[in-house]
């Protein structure tokens, strides 16, 4: 367990009227950070913050295309505020808005353009001479992408009040921003038949990347609000979801080689680090993970199909806590009182899927762990 450093600096924050308790939430998960738990493990709970109205028909009166409503910021903030209008937010549930164009936006601030679809975006690849990068502008703080990332995050920023604190966007630099801008398929050839002439992109991809996130917490941070991504954990110390998806396909050498130097990169001076450990893809790569001491817990997505239950992942949740890394893991209702009985609950981050109006019997539940 990590020593706790209670007289450390605190980030300010505005309060939560709609959360009256968050202070004791951010306590929980601060304490969940070094493997110590104050009353109970910290829970959160999925039936909320609906970033979008799924399945609403596009209103062509108002919208030309899906495009256009997804970059209609007073859109995203309607939405999401309407997602939010009346409910209780338990245990460590808190109401965050991130201002969302896709998981590719990162890629998206040097070149190309994104497609939009009901839910997400996707991103075609800029690159198909890997001696020709002059696609690649040299700001990306200057493209059209991250203005309106700005732009959402401000507004967002004018009209929370204390309803709702604000995330940084969904940012993805290093390997799987490559993969982007390559496309996979090409990265994975790439890295067989001529891998130096990959290094100026992996450099390019985390180059700018406390520029572009210190350009949005700077924001965030004057207006009091935590650090918090996408994955609705709030901090008040800097802090980011480092993550490889593209690596679920390669050797951990390989692992080693393309994704940890971007991946320091990215990383350095971040205070609170939670990596995205997608899938079974990944898993073999969690030695060298865990070896990481600038990351203090892990997400563990389990995926899906044979992928469950939960509970066939166990040693290598137990592995996680070894090494001295938290953990945070979804974990299905028919399954929890076993899991509960088979883990420690130091250092466990618990995602429940409830049904509404039993959110207090499940705490209940996790109290008695």
């Amino acid at each position: 367990m990590t020593a706790m450093n209670p007289a450390a600096p605190h980030r300010p924050l505005v309060g939560l009227s709609t959360k009256p308790d968050y202070e004791k939430g951010l306590a929980r998960i601060e304490a969940w950070f070094h493997q110590a738990v104050l009353d109970r493990p910290p829970v959160r709970f999925y039936r909320h913050n609906l970033q979008f109205e799924l399945g609403v028909p596009l209103d062509r009166a108002r919208w030309p295309s899906l495009e256009a409503r997804w970059m209609d910021t007073d859109y995203q903030l309607e939405s999401y505020e309407r997602s939010i209008a009346g409910k209780v937010f338990h245990a460590e549930t808190f109401p965050i808005f991130w201002p969302n164009l896709g998981p590719s936006i990162y890629s998206a601030f040097y070149a190309g353009r994104l497609e939009f679809g009901e839910i997400t975006s996707w991103f075609d690849p800029v690159i198909t001479d890997l001696d020709d990068l002059s696609v690649l502008q040299t700001d990306p703080c200057a493209s059209v992408w991250f203005r309106k990332i700005e732009e959402i995050t401000r507004a967002a920023l004018a009209r929370c009040g204390d309803r709702y604190w604000v995330a940084y966007a969904d940012l993805h630099p290093g390997l799987d921003c490559v993969a982007a801008w390559l496309g996979t398929e090409a990265l994975f050839m790439a890295m067989a038949t001529e891998p130096e002439k990959l290094a100026p992109l992996i450099e390019l991809s985390s180059r700018d990347f406390r520029r572009i996130f210190d350009r949005l917490d700077t924001m965030l941070r004057e207006a009091r609000q935590p650090s918090t991504g996408w994955l609705n954990i709030p901090s008040r110390r800097p802090y980011h979801i480092p993550s490889c998806d593209a690596s679920s396909m390669v050797s951990t050498e390989y692992f080693k080689r393309f994704c940890l130097p971007p991946m320091h990169t990215e990383m350095a001076g971040m205070e609170r680090a939670v990596f995205h450990l997608d899938g079974k893809g990944m898993a073999p790569h969690a030695e060298v993970i865990l070896n990481q001491l600038d990351i203090q817990a892990v997400q563990w997505v389990q995926g899906v199909g044979t992928d469950w239950p939960i509970l066939q992942w166990i040693p290598l949740l137990k592995r996680i806590l070894a090494a001295g890394k938290s953990v945070m893991v979804d974990v299905p209702l028919n399954e929890l009182d076993e899991f509960m009985a088979r883990m420690p609950r130091e250092g466990v981050f618990l995602c429940l899927g409830v049904p509404e109006g039993t959110e207090a019997d499940y705490l209940k539940r996790v109290e008695r762990w």
